[in-house]
């Protein structure tokens, strides 16, 4: 062994001593034991969110596990939750950001990764009662609507054609466009896909924005966790540059084009041009203009994708949930038109079925962490300053001790028991809760819902030949947010008047 390999071997040790004797001063929550350097990094199976529920069935509900040498308490039940999101919210407001959220974020000038303090605030405060109002979703809804219909049409050309005769679906194609398409209209004003679903050349170059951002990110997941390694995997300057040179052309070329727009028309409905009008009202750098917009891009790609692809695989699963929504479906709207979100109101076991699917498959089962600002006791056990803090809301929307029949598809119970979804009941909690709590969450239940309602409404749903219902895989895939981990393929039948089923373009 070489003498620079003993003295970096001995300088971790010391390292590593340090940090043991000074965690001993506090009363930290039970968990499995850590190995030297990286801590239970090794013992994480990779779809987390189940692995911690497991854990807690040893440990409890409130557990230590170490991400390397960093601290991380991962909370599992209700009363813990509250703890966290609500009695001890302001403590626990920091985000841990690592450093290609570092980068991405600008030193967290956007909102998801922004530190709890004044600009945070004042960011929030834009969402709120400027970006999110129930008036200006309203007159989004043209944008949705339109969106949805062009996913009916595309699923009755793609099943109803000669070639689609007798084949399946992959369901989750619809829905991610729907979700790709409507964010990138409503923050930029863009339909960067057309009717024939070519791409131009703005929505390539967005495409390989968000892909590269994902790669650059990826590749320094492991040195994140074991600081005094991060030698070993470099921050490459160069390429996240790169990235942000190219993200920051492409949303300057748009909002030039808006300005121009706006100039010409006075037209102000779009993200973009609302956040250039609001610019000197808020005093808002150009870089929280970006990146709030990416941020909703960020959480308006995937998470509606993911929150319409799990109910369909449960429903296809579930004749009987199947056949009683048809029911209430023909009850209230009938087959001589389509559903608008106006008809929401009408359709309470609809809305329990978005329910029931957000309770079982929360788009992000850990939620993302929180960072104790302060040092701050949870369940009576001390969680020192810096520490991150999870609230696993899998595994608390499956608690047998809050839940009858936990893991069973049943959009009923929401009839039963009337359960609020956005932040304020902490039994289930997919859009989070407290300062952390996601401001477009209607945004998403609208266009969810309205998939929803139009899927079941056009078409019947059955599995592949050869297949039972209860044969649908409903196995997770690792990562932040839950996709499935085989897309879930099934027939769609129409069962409403062809006419039903063309789309008239909205041009807003």
């Amino acid at each position: 062994m070489s003498p620079l390999s003993s003295v970096l071997i001995g300088f971790v040790v010391i390292l590593v001593v340090y940090k043991v004797v000074q965690w001993k001063r506090y009363k930290l929550p039970p968990g499995p034991r850590p190995l030297p350097v990286v801590g239970n990094l090794l013992d994480i199976a990779p779809v987390r969110f189940r692995c911690f529920s497991e854990w807690s069935q040893k440990y409890g509900p409130i557990m230590s596990v170490w991400f390397g040498s960093t601290l991380n308490v991962i909370v599992c039940n209700t009363e813990l939750a509250k703890e966290v999101l609500k009695e001890n919210d302001q403590l626990l407001a920091d985000r841990p950001r690592s450093r290609s959220s570092e980068k991405f974020s600008r030193n967290g000038q956007d909102l998801i990764w922004a530190d709890y303090g004044p600009h945070y605030v004042k960011v929030r405060k834009v969402c709120t009662l400027e970006l999110f109002t129930p008036k200006r979703l309203e007159s989004l809804r043209p944008v949705r609507e339109d969106e949805v219909a062009a996913m009916v049409e595309s699923i009755f050309k793609d099943c109803g054609s000669q070639e689609g005769v007798g084949k399946t679906v992959m369901v989750k194609k619809y829905p991610s466009a729907v979700a790709f398409n409507n964010i990138t209209r409503i923050a930029f004003g863009k339909r960067f896909v057309n009717g024939e679903g070519k791409m131009d050349p703005q929505g390539i170059e967005f495409k390989e924005i968000v892909g590269t951002g994902l790669k650059l990110g990826a590749s320094l997941t492991m040195a994140e966790h074991i600081p005094y390694l991060r030698w070993m995997f470099p921050l490459e300057e160069g390429a996240f540059a790169k990235h942000g040179a190219r993200r920051d052309n492409l949303t300057k070329a748009i909002m030039e084009e808006h300005t121009l727009a706006r100039q010409k028309s006075g037209a102000k409905q779009h993200f973009v041009d609302a956040l250039l009008t609001l610019q000197e009202k808020y005093d808002l750098s150009m870089d929280t203009i970006i990146g709030l917009l990416w941020d909703m891009i960020t959480a308006g790609m995937d998470t509606p994708a993911i929150t319409v692809e799990w109910p369909m695989a449960e429903l296809v699963r579930n004749p009987r949930v199947h056949q009683k929504a048809h029911e209430e479906l023909d009850r209230v709207i009938g087959k001589d038109r389509v559903i608008n979100e106006t008809d929401f109101a009408h359709l309470p076991y609809l809305q329990c079925i978005t329910k029931e699917a957000l309770r079982l498959h929360p788009p992000t089962p850990l939620m993302l962490p929180h960072k104790a600002i302060e040092n701050v006791k949870i369940g009576g056990y001390d969680i020192p300053k810096g520490s991150n803090v999870h609230v696993n809301v899998w595994a608390i929307a499956r608690d047998p001790a809050v839940w009858k029949d936990p893991v069973a598809f049943r959009p009923e119970r929401f009839i039963e028991e009337d359960v609020d979804i956005k932040g304020h009941d902490y039994r289930l909690l997919p859009f989070g809760a407290g300062r952390r709590v996601c401001p477009g969450a209607q945004l998403g239940l609208n266009l969810v819902q309205s998939m929803l309602g139009h899927l079941l409404h056009h078409f019947i749903w059955a599995p592949p030949e050869g297949m039972k219902s209860e044969g649908i895989d409903l196995t997770e895939s690792p990562g932040l947010v839950t996709f499935m981990a085989k897309p879930v393929e099934a027939f769609a039948i129409p069962r409403l008047p062809a006419p039903l089923y063309k789309r008239e373009p909205v041009n807003w």
